[in-house]
Order: structure tokens, then sequence, then C-alpha cells
């Protein structure tokens, strides 16, 4: 199979996958746009692509942001990037992707990979790999309109009818709904579980206060930027929302935060013990000492599944 092709087929991947799984639009729309502009002009049929005084830079990005998610896009992946991560896929391939002229800021798209050479006839997969991403970019408009439309159906429930709105938000907490709704939905129940609760805070015992736990949502629902989720004030707690089990996944928070105590809400119905118990064993397969495995589910303050957000949520309401 076609290197370039195959590399395509990684990257869009989150089609099928949790809609918080990475998108990867930079790295598909520098591909996007130099195959676009190749099969444009029409160097797909007339083989003159080397003598192409190649695509400009600033047409590309704006083409870029153009396209659906591709607004804040920089140039990181027509610049390096890409070919970076290309080399890593297939690192005994002997092209890469984006051939650029820096001098002039010119780019082209590495012809040698677009045409797949079988024993009697040599096919430009120009055309069909517009196609690939036209049909992942449909995929992934599909999905968000489908998060856009229960966001607003939450919103008319409630206001119309208290007892719906209980019953549909129950529903979202379900294995299988938008990871971006889950996010939305288990903030806004532990906002209100926890601000039920007070705390007595001060600097010194002359002045004390009472104060209700209050949940701030630090991030982009859309986003996978790496940051932490929501934060509590004023204990300074972490929260983290997944949906995968993998224990390096939940390592790398820990890490980020310099093994700041932690609390991970689970999109999955497991026992939290088993869960707990789940990690720890990927963990220990992967490290020979115990002492190293300890100190990181020592961090795990605590987990959040969906059988505790129902309960907090029919504590809430």
């Amino acid at each position: 199979m076609s290197p370039i092709l195959q590399y395509i087929n990684v990257k869009t991947r989150a089609a099928n996958r949790g809609s918080k799984a990475r998108n990867s639009f930079g790295n598909l729309y520098a591909i996007y746009v130099l195959v676009e502009d190749y099969v444009k002009k029409g160097f797909d049929e007339s083989g003159q692509y080397n003598f192409y005084e190649g695509s400009k830079y600033s047409e590309l990005l704006r083409r870029q942001r153009e396209l659906p998610f591709g607004q804040k896009l920089q140039n990181h992946a027509l610049n390096h990037r890409l070919n970076q991560e290309f080399k890593k896929y297939f690192p005994t391939c002997d092209y890469i992707p984006v051939i650029r002229e820096s001098s002039n800021n010119r780019y082209w798209f590495n012809e040698n990979l677009l045409l797949c050479i079988t024993e009697d006839k040599i096919y430009n997969l120009g055309a069909i790999i517009l196609k690939i991403i036209d049909k992942y970019i449909e995929t992934k408009i599909d999905a968000f309109e489908n998060f856009i439309n229960s966001c607003e159906q939450i919103n008319k429930l409630v206001e119309a009818n208290q007892n719906e709105a209980v019953d549909f938000i129950v529903e979202l907490l379900q294995p299988n709904v938008d990871a971006r709704l889950f996010q939305i939905v288990s903030y806004s129940i532990l906002k209100y579980y926890y601000y039920e609760q007070t705390i007595f805070f001060g600097f010194d015992m002359q002045d004390i206060q009472q104060e209700n736990l209050k949940l701030y949502k630090t991030g982009r629902t859309n986003a996978n930027d790496g940051g932490i989720d929501f934060v509590m004030k004023p204990l300074g707690r972490f929260f983290q929302v997944t949906e995968t089990t993998d224990f390096k996944k939940y390592f790398l928070d820990i890490d980020k935060i310099e093994k700041y105590p932690i609390t991970f809400v689970i999109k999955a119905t497991e026992n939290t013990d088993k869960l707990l118990q789940k990690i720890r064993k990927k963990a220990e397969q992967q490290y020979s000492v115990n002492l190293i495995v300890d100190k990181y589910i020592d961090c795990i303050e605590e987990i959040i599944n969906l059988p505790i957000l129902r309960e907090r949520f029919k504590h809430a309401v």
C-alpha cells in the first residue's frame, strides 16, 4: 500500500473514535492544500509538475484556514511537522511529503508519493487523496453538528420541562456518549454537587471564613491541548476527564503537573476499584520497579465513573 495512503489512514482514525481523539487537521490539511493545488492545475494528468514554480505559502495558509476547523491552524505542518511525523512512521521511505524552497517560500507536494506503480500502469493518487480527506471532514462536521444539536436540546428541555431535562441528562451519562458532551455534563454535575459543600478556610485563626467549593473549567471543550480540565477552589483539586483506561495517559497527566494529586473523571461503568486495579496492573507490566508504580498510583486522588456521576447528579437535583 502507498505510504501516503497509509499515513492518511492513521491520521483519519478519529473518524470512528471518541470525539476528543486528535483530529490531526494540521497535517491532513497541509497534505490537502498542496494536493488540491496539484490537481486543480492539472498536474495529475499533464505530468509537468517538475516544471511548476511551486505554491505560495500565503495562499496555502489562507486555504487551510478556509477549511472546516482550520481557522486557527499555524504554519508548523507545512514547514516541518508533517515531514517529521511522516518519517517517524516510514523511516525507510526515500521521500518526504512536503518539498520547500525557503528562500522564496514556495512549496510542492512530493509527486513520488502520489504515483502508485503497478506492473503495467501508473496510477495517480491525487484526486483519491482529496476524496478521502473530504469524507473525513464531512464525518467530523456531522459529529460536531450532532454535538451542537444535543447542546441545544438540553437548553430547550431545561426551559420547558425539568423532569424531561433530568432524564435526558441521565441518558448522556452512557459509555457511548460524545466525549465533548460527557465533559460538559460531568462538569455541570460536579460543579453543582461540590457547590453545596463548604469548608472553613483562612490564613489565621482570627480570620476563618466559610466558603463553598467552586469548580472551574479551564480549557476549551473541543481542544486536545494537554491542559487540566477542571480546577477546584479553594482546595486546589485538579480534575481530568478521559475516555481511556490506558495507564500511559494517566501517568502523562500526572507527570505534567509534577505528580500533584489528580482526580480522574472516567467515561466508564466499571467499579472504581477495578479501574484502579486495571491501571496498576498495566503499569506493573510496563515498569519493573514497584516504587515507581506506587508513586504514580498514590497521585490518583479519586476516580469518578459514570455510576458515581449519576448518583451525584441525583443529589444535585
